[in-house]
């Protein structure tokens, strides 16, 4: 009874847009803004601060400039008819990140108040000083400013996520509406379990000596970050299902070709320059273990890019270029939550897995017909899981295979179902939410036409035809 009153009810985009800002002003109504009094630096603590702020908000502006490789990487892989729409989305998913966060999300993530579950309050940034380091006795010298930049554009880069795995067939307002959603409510708990000293950064059930907890680790965001876009990701791809003539009667696969690799390569590379700040960045200041890092993540995405370009050639008998591009990516993102407390040779093998199930993975899931165009459930939850677990495999301290028992990778596995578990409801609440009221999908004869046309009127490639959205080919001109 309460599906079909429900399927029965239509909003209008400006009175869903109305939604989260009437949760924004209830969440912080009366909610009183205060300077933090708190004694100048000077000598060395005043340069270590002043470092540890420049360095993080350069790490901050490399994570935002992967907005630009997801758009490029995403709009190659698509097809010509989309590209507009691709790009908007990746382009328009940061600046709607920023918003959410500020509002919302960096409040529920890391506010002063709440409990294990949840953070509370500093809304709106209210009642930080932003220019004064957050805990310098404690080895902290961020100032909020900074450590609200970067987190932002962390907060971004889940969301970015979903756009490539829900491509050339989502109605725009749709994605809005659903990334505001997620970057300011469902990614900004999960994170305050783990990075806010929340729930899972002590799993009590795990160890009886209160000296020395045992806690989920994910230092840069494997699963905060990847695996929460990827499992959003994935339950967006199932409630729209196929794009037209994606799968074929007898349940194989079409081909629905990118139209422009040279952009999806240069995405790529965007993305694998970026990662030099999302990961070396979450050491959150500027140490000697920066370099360390950096030296992991490069060789992981390394490994991934070679493992995945072997796999693709034997299974299929051509080096495919998609498939060397998303196994870089998925070295990448395997190495995330383990970069900074492994070997280097553990680095690489846990790129050259990465690389391997990427591959597999992408056929799996068309095997299943969850269509989507650029891999996305692929790279960033399977091998987001991926990388999780291998913290409890490979981390020198913690790790089962450097002989440190099981009591980390039990950990990791707590931490993988918490957060998947929780992401996945909170994605099929809000997707069937958004479907039964504004309706997921564009009609059939928008996705024809393209949604360049039908929603926003324009072409990437004014002067150039098109056949079927397969390809582009210069059209003649007298």
């Amino acid at each position: 009874m309460f599906k079909r009153s429900l399927s029965k009810l239509r909003l209008s985009p400006s009175l869903a847009l109305c939604v989260p800002l009437a949760l924004v002003i209830f969440a912080t109504w009366n909610i009183p803004a205060f300077a933090q009094d708190a004694p100048a630096l000077e000598g060395a603590e005043l340069n270590k601060a002043i470092l540890d702020n420049i360095w993080i908000l350069i790490a901050g502006v490399l994570v935002v400039f992967m907005n630009a490789g997801f758009g490029m990487l995403e709009a190659g892989f698509c097809r010509q008819k989309n590209a507009v729409n691709i790009l908007t989305k990746n382009l328009l998913v940061f600046a709607l990140a920023t918003l959410a966060y500020w509002a919302i999300g960096y409040g529920l993530m890391y506010g002063s108040g709440g409990n294990g579950f949840i953070g509370f309050g500093n809304f709106f940034l209210s009642g930080l000083d932003l220019t004064t380091p957050i805990d310098p006795a404690g080895g902290n010298y961020l100032t909020p400013a900074v450590d609200f930049f970067f987190q932002a554009a962390f907060a971004a880069t889940a969301a970015t996520i979903v756009s490539g795995a829900v491509a050339e067939r989502i109605k725009f307002i749709d994605f809005v509406i659903f990334s505001l959603i997620l970057t300011a409510v469902v990614y900004p708990i999960s994170g305050h379990w783990v990075w806010g000293g929340g729930m899972l950064s002590n799993i009590g059930f795990l160890t009886t000596d209160p000296e020395n907890p045992v806690g989920f680790r994910d230092f840069a965001g494997s699963s905060l970050v990847h695996s929460v876009g990827g499992w959003a990701a994935l339950v967006g791809a199932a409630f729209l299902g196929p794009r037209m003539g994606k799968y074929r009667e007898d349940g194989g696969a079409g081909a629905l070709p990118g139209h422009n690799m040279s952009i999806a390569m240069l995405g790529c590379l965007i993305l694998w320059i970026g990662w030099f700040g999302f990961n070396p960045g979450s050491e959150l200041s500027a140490s000697l273990n920066v370099p360390y890092i950096a030296v992991t993540t490069n060789l992981a995405a390394s490994a991934g890019g070679v493992a995945a370009t072997a796999t693709s050639w034997a299974v299929s008998g051509k080096p495919d270029l998609s498939m060397v591009i998303n196994g870089i990516l998925a070295g990448l993102v395997g190495i995330t939550a383990g970069c900074a407390g492994v070997s280097p040779l553990s680095a690489v093998i846990i790129g050259a897995i990465a690389g391997v199930l990427v591959v597999f993975s992408v056929f799996f899931f068309d095997s299943i017909q969850i269509d989507d165009p650029v891999g996305a459930t692929s790279v960033h939850l399977v091998n987001g899981i991926w990388g999780t677990l291998a913290v409890g495999l490979f981390d020198k301290e913690l790790g089962l295979l450097t002989g440190n028992g099981a009591t980390q990778l039990i950990a990791q596995l707590v931490g993988v179902l918490t957060i998947g578990g929780w992401t996945v409801l909170m994605s099929v609440i809000f997707w069937a939410a958004i479907r039964a009221t504004l309706g997921m999908r564009v009609s059939p004869e928008e996705e024809q036409i393209g949604l360049d046309i039908s929603e926003h009127g324009m072409e990437a490639y004014s002067g150039f035809s098109k056949d079927s959205g397969l390809g582009a080919t210069v059209s003649s001109h007298s």
